[in-house]
């Protein structure tokens, strides 16, 4: 039994897949038994763009078919960040599109019951399991309203148990991570690890734009992300245009993996293996990821790194900046570095996140309040 499991698909210009997919691509996905992708922009009409931060995607309705067809995909993954950038309409339009043409959906639905189903594969080598989460922003669908399938570790960890009491190998897909940031933080590799502790027999992460490492934990693969697979917009990372998909086989009742690193070309996006001396730099770069992944000391400090890159905009985000509509007021006070924010105010801040009690009420009279 083989699988391919890939990173980010978004079609959303008009695309010719008769001369923008290397054969060799086609070929992996034809000799496949199971195509996996991240479906991330919804496929529809909808003109309802919820609030949010961040662009609004949309697929190319045609072109997002014809490119499903021509590598013979079986299941798109909607659990992402996207899926519900027009609304509980651009979710259900996408389900119904991808049923109407024969792919299954897994990882989002009309309810939070209907996303987070388990597939359930039954193949000759067993019956495999595979669930599809996402971290929980801007498309996570609840008790009465469409969209993904909301990361939440007691509702997972349910899953994943349930999934390998009754199955033969469990698949666990993630959308997660830091844009842009080749590895995981501590706080993902501890969770991701429960995850295989608790029966995931594999762990594959997307979202992040770019490829990142991985590890064998307790004899699970994790690989934390496999970066873009096809994504027709353009972006000043270099990382955008890099990506991986992997190959998963399982014989006689074990479970192997192996990378494909992959290319797209920039404004054209023609995608294709990387070969030679250029798959070998792209596979080194991972494995380097990997002894960082594997190392607890050198993560903190990566993670460390990281945060310090990023301070500046994370205190921009809890600015009462963000209140201000009026752009040229907005570009004015950054303009003048001023903030608007003090060491009470984040103090404040910090413990209406960190407190269950307090998020927990935070997070139900903002959202009651956005939905008015």
């Amino acid at each position: 039994m083989k699988l391919i499991i890939t990173g980010d698909l978004v079609i959303s210009q008009s695309y010719d897949v008769s001369d923008k997919i290397d054969q060799d691509i086609t070929d992996l996905f034809f000799h496949s038994d199971c195509n996996i992708v991240n479906l991330e922009a919804p496929v529809t009409d909808s003109k309802s763009k919820i609030l949010k931060t961040g662009p609004h995607l949309k697929s190319d309705k045609q072109s997002t078919l014809n490119i499903m067809k021509k590598l013979n995909v079986h299941i798109a993954a909607l659990a992402n960040n996207h899926i519900k950038d027009y609304d509980e309409e651009g979710v259900l339009d996408t389900i119904n599109f991808c049923e109407n043409n024969g792919i299954k959906t897994i990882g989002a639905g009309a309810n939070i019951k209907e996303a987070s189903e388990t597939t359930v594969l039954n193949t000759l080598e067993g019956k495999i399991a595979i669930i599809n989460i996402a971290e929980n922003e801007w498309s996570s669908a609840d008790e009465n309203a469409a969209g993904a399938n909301g990361m939440h570790l007691i509702k997972d960890i349910k899953k994943i148990q349930q999934a390998k009491k009754e199955n033969d190998f469990v698949l666990v897909i993630i959308h997660g991570g830091h844009e842009y940031y080749n590895l995981p933080s501590p706080r993902m590799q501890e969770q991701y690890r429960f995850y295989a502790e608790q029966g995931a027999d594999l762990v594959v992460g997307h979202h992040t734009h770019c490829v990142s490492g991985y590890e064998i934990y307790s004899g699970t693969p994790i690989y934390y992300s496999l970066g873009n697979f096809l994504f027709t917009e353009n972006n000043l990372q270099e990382d955008w245009y890099i990506g991986a998909i992997l190959e998963v086989d399982i014989v006689n009742g074990k479970l192997s993996t192996a990378l494909h690193p992959i290319r797209q070309t920039k404004k054209s996006f023609e995608i294709s293996l990387l070969k030679n001396e250029e798959k070998d730099a792209t596979l080194l770069r991972i494995e380097n990821y990997r002894r960082v992944i594997e190392s607890e000391d050198q993560l903190q400090k990566e993670w460390s790194a990281f945060i310090l890159s990023k301070r500046n905009s994370y205190l921009s985000y809890w600015s009462p900046k963000v209140f201000i509509k009026n752009k040229y007021i907005a570009a004015g006070l950054n303009r003048m570095k001023i903030k608007l924010t003090n060491t009470k105010g984040l103090a404040y801040h910090l413990n209406l996140m960190r407190c269950e009690a307090h998020y927990d009420l935070s997070r139900a009279i903002l959202d009651k309040e956005l939905k008015k």
